[in-house]
């Protein structure tokens, strides 16, 4: 394929060469060389989600800080999905014509300062344009630390090190909710933005100091692309924003929510129509409207609403009971044990043979933690999910591999020029597939909560005798605090009323562990019967045959 080089490439060896524009050349590197991209690229994978994890995990804190109310907080996290997702449409592109190095430099450079200004310019607009310039950096990390790590491993270890590098947004969540009890006991609250700045200038410093060999740069860049970009990005925007305050500001009160999706939908119309035309789109349409790709989108969005088990149904049950970050440190502390083991895992066994058995495994180990926190109750506490949540965390990790070999190998064999399509895709179907997951579970939990809630309140009529014991066994309590019997009663019955409410919120999240569960033994069901095909594939027309199909979906 000719290209139209920005700068003359090097002479290299062919071993040497590119695999693509855009990628670093594969040279010849000493160990400790080796050693010191593998980790810089672990560190630099892991800020790009650090950030992003620290603010997650202190949410709540930071809303009292700010002085926020719940729809305002909501905004930081959704800031961070709308930027990183529309910054993969001109990320790949970016690399290929800028070069893998200004790419990086001006990457994490721009996120530093942000970073860094943040310490000294506090306040809820600084907050939300961080949030936004760390999902672009996000989106840069993820490219830099799979080039870094891809430099240190030796050519048959590509997909360990794409697994790996993958990974470390992942894993920097749970690892933020192991740290941040420490650093809010040292620290005041602003200091958490000092510590997000020190670690992004650790970053940026890592990246300059050992740069990346040189790769090809091709003018790749087109008008209409920034049109594309203009339509997709606002697009993506109003779609997280409707995810994110959906149920916040309920779904049927709130005529804005309804604008927005209306506007989403046109402008990604908009765009489909434009791409749909293009001799040389940015973003491959017919190959995204492919049955094979659609499935692939549909397992991987799937997946991806399952294990929002974790963050939305345990965190949220437990978060529902009154726990603060640190009683949940210990959890989180097995969550991202049980990331790392399927991390390891997931690198060391992956292979084109090992893609179904992961899948299922996956899948299964999810199935067995949704249907293990069935019968939760008010009195359940963090080590009661310890095994459950190791699972679910495991099987996180370790579908990783399949996901991203599957979508890559799909996309590769269409030629280089639907990376960028794949790349959004993916990023969809994680980031945005994170705010559905938690949007839809959370639906369901508070309209199956106002139902128990209304069951318990007609089972308790004020002439039943327990209830009369009850509240006068807590007016009792009241009685050194509050001398006015009128106050203690009205008292009493809201400590009941506060009650039968948790009460409600366990049992509807109850039902969300149970959606989970029979969702990931229905998804189990249809990953077998892929298999059982592809073993009847196998029979009929050998190996080969299965392996391809086994490639192009799930």
């Amino acid at each position: 394929m000719q290209y139209r080089y920005v700068e003359q490439p090097p002479d290299w060896e062919e071993h040497e060469r590119p695999a693509m524009p855009g990628s670093p050349a594969r040279l010849h590197h000493s160990l400790a060389r080796r050693l010191a991209y593998v980790a810089v690229g672990l560190f630099v994978g892991l800020v790009g989600g650090l950030g992003n994890g620290l603010v997650t995990a202190n949410l709540t804190a930071i809303q009292g800080q700010l002085g926020l109310t719940q729809v305002e907080a909501a905004w930081l996290p959704a800031a961070y999905v709308m930027v990183n997702v529309t910054a993969n449409l001109l990320v790949f592109k970016s690399r290929q014509q800028l070069g893998l190095r200004v790419f990086a430099e001006w990457g994490l450079g721009i996120y530093a300062v942000l970073a860094l200004a943040h310490v000294f310019v506090e306040g809820y607009t600084m907050s939300l344009v961080v949030r936004g310039v760390s999902g672009f950096a996000g989106a840069t990390t993820t490219s830099l630390a799979v080039m870094y790590v891809m430099q240190g491993l030796p050519m048959a270890r590509i997909p360990a090190a794409l697994i790996l590098a993958m990974n470390m947004s992942s894993v920097a969540v749970p690892l933020a909710w192991v740290l941040s009890p420490a650093l809010v006991t040292i620290n005041p609250w602003p200091h958490l933005y000092a510590f997000e700045a020190g670690l992004a200038l650790l970053a940026f410093a890592a990246v300059v100091l050992l740069k990346l060999p040189k790769g090809m740069q091709i003018h790749v860049f087109e008008p209409l692309d920034l049109l594309t970009f203009a339509l997709v990005a606002p697009a993506v925007a109003l779609l997280c924003a409707v995810l994110a305050q959906g149920v916040n500001a309920w779904w049927l009160n709130a005529p804005w929510l309804a604008y927005a999706l209306i506007a989403s939908i046109v402008l990604f119309t908009l765009a489909g129509i434009l791409e749909y035309s293009r001799r040389t789109p940015l973003i491959q349409l017919r190959w995204l409207l492919h049955p094979s790709t659609l499935m692939f989108m549909a397992g991987a969005l799937l997946m991806r609403f399952m294990i929002s088990e974790q963050n939305y149904g345990v965190i949220g049950l437990l978060r529902a009971m009154g726990l603060t970050s640190d009683q949940l440190q210990p959890l989180y502390g097995v969550i991202l044990a049980g990331m790392l083991v399927g991390v390891v895992a997931g690198a060391l066994t992956f292979s084109a043979n090992t893609i179904l058995p992961q899948i299922l495994v996956s899948i299964l180990l999810i199935s067995i933690g949704g249907y293990l926190d069935l019968h939760s109750t008010s009195q359940s506490r963090p080590h009661d999910f310890f095994f459950s949540q190791f699972l679910v965390s495991c099987a996180a990790a370790l579908f990783m591999g399949p996901l991203m070999m599957i979508g890559f190998k799909h996309a590769m064999s269409q030629g280089a020029d639907h990376m960028i399509t794949f790349i959004v895709l993916f990023s969809v179907t994680q980031s945005v597939g994170g705010l559905m997951g938690s949007a839809l579970l959370g639906t369901i939990q508070q309209a199956r909560a106002q139902v128990y809630t209304q069951a318990i309140a007609r089972e308790m009529p004020a002439t039943d005798a327990l209830v009369n014991q009850r509240l006068a066994q807590t007016q009792a309590s009241y009685s050194k605090l509050i001398t006015d019997p009128v106050q203690r009663n009205a008292q009493s019955r809201a400590q009941l009323a506060q009650t039968v409410k948790r009460e409600a919120a366990v049992l509807a999240f109850n039902d969300v562990f149970r959606v989970i569960g029979t969702m990931a033994l229905s998804f189990l069901g249809w990953a077998l019967y892929r298999a059982l095909r592809l073993r009847f594939l196998a029979w009929l027309g050998g190996r080969r045959a299965a392996r391809a199909v086994a490639e192009a979906s799930f």
